[in-house]
């Protein structure tokens, strides 16, 4: 038999664990890796993406491919995520225990991360463990975040820094703060 003549179902490279609570309307691209996490309304994950147990994606966000949501991990509504981003959500990570076995759930603790609503993560960033991304905060592609960065900001680099404040209400999103980091 060929391939050509095999029946391909449509969900034949989702892996969606039955306990995923999806809101209406969303949006799965293939070969995705979803189990115990929660996805908004209208929400979009693009291909290669996993998101695991008690992680939370809002309404309205765009989840680009190749990105890891790890436990612990809340994504406010109207979030954009950049290609092959990457939350940490444990500040001193270990395979073993003190005594040599392999570390189970119950030898760590899940350190969370917050997403506020409308902010922006570039591609290829690395989200660190315990910190808050403010409202509409923007952060650079490829930027390392390494504390929390506070609301409607333009923040890049490694470690990430603030160098621009904004006014959401007086700035148009893409002219404006656009020519702030050029």
């Amino acid at each position: 038999m060929t391939l050509s003549d095999q029946e391909v179902s449509p969900d034949r490279y989702l892996a969606i664990a039955p306990d995923v609570k999806l809101g209406r309307d969303v949006k799965l691209s293939k070969f995705i890796n979803l189990y115990g996490c929660y996805i908004g309304d209208k929400t979009k994950i693009g291909a290669f993406v996993e998101i695991q147990k008690n992680a939370r994606v809002g309404q309205s966000c765009k989840v680009s491919s190749h990105t890891f949501i790890c436990e612990g991990v809340t994504i406010e509504d109207n979030v954009f995520i950049g290609h092959n981003v990457a939350f940490i959500n444990d500040t001193y990570p270990r395979s073993t225990t003190a005594s040599g076995t392999l570390q189970t759930e119950s030898d760590w603790h899940v350190e969370t991360t917050v997403v506020k609503k409308g902010a922006s993560v570039g591609s290829g960033c690395t989200i660190l463990a315990n910190v808050t991304i403010g409202e509409n905060a923007i952060i650079g592609a490829g930027s390392v975040v390494t504390r929390s960065i506070p609301a409607n900001c333009v923040a890049y680099g490694n470690p990430a820094r603030v160098h621009r404040q904004f006014d959401p209400h007086l700035e148009f999103h893409n002219e404006s703060i656009e020519r702030s980091i050029s």
